[in-house]
């Protein structure tokens, strides 16, 4: 679990490299085919090492419902305990995740879970924000936003509802009336004021993600270990001298190393508190499930600078969220991020949401 942006995805993969696992993406927008740079899916290279499911199959213009998640997740989740291996269910919706869990008869019943929140001081992840944002734009985003883009639009639907297509819109539609033709100044004020908005948006969504994130962790069942990743953003926006060995160094240790060993006691049946009283260093480890934590309310403000701007008869299967899961059966497990390798394997189609998608 966390806010966009934070390296949610990066650790399902190094949790599922550890592991065994596979990923489970709980990104609703992700879902959808097309968009890669918009969204920030995993690239094929990493789904060639680390299987993922839920990326892509979903038409466009296709809506993608709770109910559709939470039916096609549970299918995912069954399909790799089936294998004997971890699911790690990744992603930053966490409405469909709390559905998952919540809604879902049966599946705290059936699974074990172990969250894992990564998180960062809102001013450098608003930094960071706004530099992946440029990144995207470097990467495509204007002609990937193009191809999508229509006149009848409707932004309340399917992909077209992500950040980073509507703000583009009076940017095309300016180019499709030819207002932009050997006007560079009005296109780069347009752009530069699209780009202002998809920042803006985003540092709010990360905010949105945020304050759903502390009331999760105010409820019995929802125990999250915070994994503090502020250390590696800072570097990754620092402007005077990049250091890639220091990133990933920072990365090794601010993240992946506390989540191996929760996730290695978590499978091992032991409890993931090692006696710290983490909450005093900004940290919750909560090691029973139903421990109630009191979350504070996240920030309002947006500091990017942007124009514009379970009681049951058989033992669980152990799950883990970033969320890792596990199911309740020996030796089975999951996780769940918000974890070897079989490259040749395919992955679960999403089916509900292609049966509905428009022609």
């Amino acid at each position: 679990m966390g806010a966009t942006a934070t390296g949610k995805s990066k650790l399902a993969i190094d949790l599922a490299l550890r592991f065994g696992g596979e990923v489970i993406n709980s990104d609703k927008v992700q879902v959808h085919d097309g968009l890669d740079v918009v969204t920030n899916k995993v690239m094929g290279d990493e789904r060639a090492v680390v299987p993922h499911h839920l990326i892509g199959g979903v038409h466009p213009d296709a809506d993608y419902e709770v109910a559709d998640f939470r039916g096609d997740a549970t299918r995912a989740v069954e399909s790799v305990l089936a294998r004997g291996r971890v699911p790690v269910v990744a992603g930053g919706s966490n409405r469909y995740l709390e559905a998952l869990l919540d809604g879902e008869p049966g599946f705290r019943r059936q699974h074990d879970l172990c969250f894992l929140w990564v998180d960062a001081e809102l001013r450098v992840l608003d930094q960071y924000i706004c530099d992946r944002v440029d990144g995207m734009v470097e990467q495509g985003l204007v002609g990937e936003v193009r191809e999508l883009f229509r006149l009848d639009a409707d932004y309340s639907r399917g992909i077209r509802k992500s950040i980073g297509v509507p703000e583009m819109d009076v940017y095309f539609r300016r180019e499709v009336a030819g207002a932009l033709d050997g006007n560079d100044d009005l296109r780069s004020c347009l752009l530069a004021r699209a780009v202002g908005e998809i920042k803006a948006n985003t540092c709010e969504l990360a905010r949105r993600q945020l304050e759903k994130i502390h009331r999760l962790r105010g409820l019995p069942g929802w125990s999250l270990r915070r994994l503090d990743v502020t250390r590696v953003l800072a570097l990754k926006v620092e402007k005077a001298a990049k250091d890639a060995e220091a990133e990933r160094a920072a990365w090794e240790a601010d993240v992946v190393a506390p989540a191996t060993r929760v996730v290695e006691m978590f499978l091992s049946g032991k409890a993931a508190d090692d006696g710290r009283d983490d909450d005093a260093a900004g940290l919750r480890v909560a090691a029973k499930e139903g421990a109630a934590g009191a979350g504070s309310a996240a920030e309002t403000s947006c500091a990017c600078h942007c124009a514009r701007a379970h009681a049951s008869p058989s033992p669980p299967v152990r799950c883990a969220w970033l969320v890792v899961t596990s199911a309740r059966a020996p030796a089975r497990a999951w996780l769940a991020i918000t974890a070897a390798h079989t490259p040749a394997l395919a992955c679960l189609p999403v089916a509900a949401a292609r049966a509905r998608a428009r022609p």
